[in-house]
């Protein structure tokens, strides 16, 4: 039932039309514009800035306040306190596990890790210089031709099998594009490993000796997993339940989910970051580009600083940064030239009037860049990082919306072409 009534006047029309409103648990009220059609009439709202397209119960953010929460859980607590396949069984079940749970949850995910062997030979299919989101927008989709066993998308256990698998075997396929590309064998996964220690070991490993996870650097790693986990009704999220409401298989929604990500106006962010510090290139330059960014006639924007959708503070942005320092002490390489200039240009946006009065501070994306640079991943596989995180995200809508009525999403327009004529030439 609606809590309250809004009336819409339309010039045109002799009675006012009524809409219902309702109210969340968390956020603003929300206007049910679906009367509007059968008057003739659609709203418009580029981009969907202003538009709930779904109910959720996962994940609620309020950017004004710096707030984000996954089933109710401040973000700060869960990185405290959690761990990521932890924070996955949230997102999945809407609660968090108690010790058993935990334990049979984890163990399924470990018991899913490999791949078909046949997706080995998919590899040989593209060039070693091929970017990894274009290997992995591929080898996603393609898993729904090895596991068709659970494709029933109506099937609740189905679907999670579906989610397992893929939380399961995003990382190993992740590690085999960054193997490929560099001409080394695959690392096949480990069970006695934690998640992040796993991913690790199949980046990094080799056949030749014994891989010892560093401890400091499997915990960065689970953050960074934990902290792109979810993010509401992003983009690639929302295309995934697009995709689904057409009745797609799960493979191939997470596939179109990994392609909108790979955009870099959404998760190309931080690889964005290193872009910019190798384009900076010395400390000598940064006054010169702080400039430029202050500059409103100059289109150069700082990169992983500010938010669309924080207004104040990124969250994330504060677990992050401390571990980053974590990794940088732990490795020693405060003095490497790329992560000197990141060290400054935080300085500068915490501490510059102009910076600070815009509330332009460093968010989730400037830290992990840093992180993962200083791990030694190539700024190729960051992007590709940030989909092995989101997937949990993206699979636990797509279930989500499957789990309740749903019809196929089927946005309108503002038609401005030509009215109707003939054609007589």
């Amino acid at each position: 039932m609606a809590d309250k009534k809004a009336r819409l006047t339309v010039d045109g029309l002799e009675e006012a039309i009524e809409l219902p409103v309702y109210s969340g648990s968390e956020g603003p009220d929300v206007i049910d514009v679906r009367p509007l059609t059968g008057k003739g009439l659609f709203t418009y709202d580029p981009g969907f800035v202003s538009t709930a397209a779904c109910e959720s119960k996962i994940t609620y953010i309020d950017g004004a306040k710096g707030v984000l929460l996954h089933g109710g859980y401040p973000i700060e607590q869960l990185a405290e306190k959690s761990d990521y396949l932890e924070v996955c069984y949230l997102l999945m079940n809407g609660e968090l596990p108690d010790a058993e749970q935990k334990e049979k949850f984890v163990n399924t995910i470990k018991n899913h890790t490999m791949v078909h062997e046949q997706m080995s030979h998919f590899f040989n299919g593209f060039r070693r210089d091929a970017h990894p989101m274009s290997i992995m927008v591929a080898c996603v989709g393609a898993l729904s031709a090895f596991y068709h066993d659970s494709l029933d998308i109506n099937d609740a256990r189905h679907r999670e099998v579906c989610a397992y698998r893929l939380i399961a075997k995003m990382p190993t396929l992740a590690a085999m594009c960054y193997k490929y590309s560099i001409g080394m064998p695959f690392q096949y996964p480990r069970n006695d490993l934690s998640y992040a220690e796993n991913f690790l070991q199949m980046m990094f490993g080799n056949p030749c000796e014994e891989y010892v996870p560093n401890p400091v650097l499997a915990k960065a790693m689970d953050k960074i997993f934990l902290l792109h986990a979810d993010h509401e009704q992003n983009a690639s999220t929302s295309t995934v339940r697009l995709a689904g409401s057409s009745g797609a298989n799960p493979f191939a929604c997470i596939a179109s989910g990994v392609a909108a990500l790979w955009g870099p106006a959404h998760g190309g962010a931080n690889e964005a970051v290193l872009t910019m510090l190798e384009e900076i290139g010395d400390e000598s330059r940064i006054e010169e580009f702080v400039a430029k960014a202050k500059d409103p006639n100059d289109p150069f924007r700082l990169m992983g600083f500010g938010h669309r959708v924080y207004r104040n503070f990124d969250p994330r942005a504060k677990v992050m940064k401390a571990t980053c320092d974590q990794v940088l002490a732990e490795l020693g390489i405060e003095d490497e030239p790329l992560l000197k200039i990141a060290k400054r240009l935080e300085q500068i946006a915490l501490e510059d009037e102009y910076f600070v009065a815009r509330k332009l501070y460093p968010n989730v994306d400037f830290y992990s860049g840093i992180i993962l640079k200083a791990i030694g991943i190539p700024t190729s596989m960051f992007t590709v990082i940030f989909a092995m995180s989101r997937t949990i995200g993206w699979i636990s809508h797509w279930s989500e919306f499957h789990s309740s009525p749903n019809k196929i999403g089927r946005p309108r327009q503002l038609y401005t072409g030509p009215s109707a004529r003939e054609y007589d030439n």
